[in-house]
């Protein structure tokens, strides 16, 4: 990470796993993140889903004069991927796993491989840590959706919190399910079972489907 280090300050394009891109001035990078700032916002990368890195070649040969400040405040020697997740705990922040949406609200709770994430709109999630594509923090006085401070109580987690990402999503086996926030129709259905890295699920026409765990993104009981 440390060769990428001479392009802070100087505007890049990024490609992301997915087919996404994004452009923007690269603010400040860690072992396992970069930060990129488009406009006023700022993105959190995990580099795992960095494919590549791209100077722009119109960039002007100094960097960008001031770069503003990152909202999250990580020292140096700490911006990591877990410890960013550690300090946005509690704060509103807008996701990306996968699909053609954003999720916004606020995380909860990190574990050793997936975080808890709460939102007004799907309630408790929970997101591997492997398939977050990016993070975007709000500002201290944004809510989601503009709701008043005293509509949003980030509610507690329903169920008790086990370490691993698997072990969690067996605590919803005999529930209804919605996994990658079901944009397929056949990651929603009845959990009936969960061997180590297999999902067993029954759809709404009662047929039995499995699924490789370690492909799935994010699940929530409705």
């Amino acid at each position: 990470m440390n060769s990428l280090r001479k392009y802070v300050g100087f505007s890049v394009l990024l490609e992301i796993s997915g087919g996404k891109t994004i452009t923007g001035v690269l603010s400040d990078l860690g072992p396992d993140l970069l930060i990129l700032a488009v406009g006023e916002r700022f993105y959190y990368i995990p580099f795992l889903h960095v494919k590549s890195v791209e100077k722009l070649s119109n960039a002007v040969a100094s960097p960008v004069q001031e770069i503003p400040s990152a909202p999250v405040e990580v020292e140096a020697d700490l911006i990591s991927y877990r410890n960013l997740l550690l300090h946005v705990r509690g704060q509103f922040v807008e996701l990306y796993v996968s699909g053609h949406e954003s999720i916004h609200g606020y995380l909860t709770s990190v574990m050793n491989n997936y975080f808890v994430f709460y939102s007004p709109v799907y309630k408790t999630l929970y997101i591997s840590l492997e398939h977050l594509k990016w993070l975007i923090p709000y500002p201290a006085q944004d809510t989601p959706y503009a709701l008043n401070q005293s509509l949003l109580p980030v509610n507690p987690n329903p169920l008790p919190l086990s370490r691993n990402f698997d072990e969690q999503v067996k605590k919803l086996v005999g529930k209804l399910v919605v996994f990658d926030l079901g944009d397929h129709e056949e990651k929603i259905g009845l959990l009936t079972a969960v061997d180590k890295n297999v999902i067993e699920m029954i759809n709404a026409n009662g047929e039995v489907r499995y699924w490789n765990l370690r492909h799935l993104k994010s699940i929530y009981s409705p």
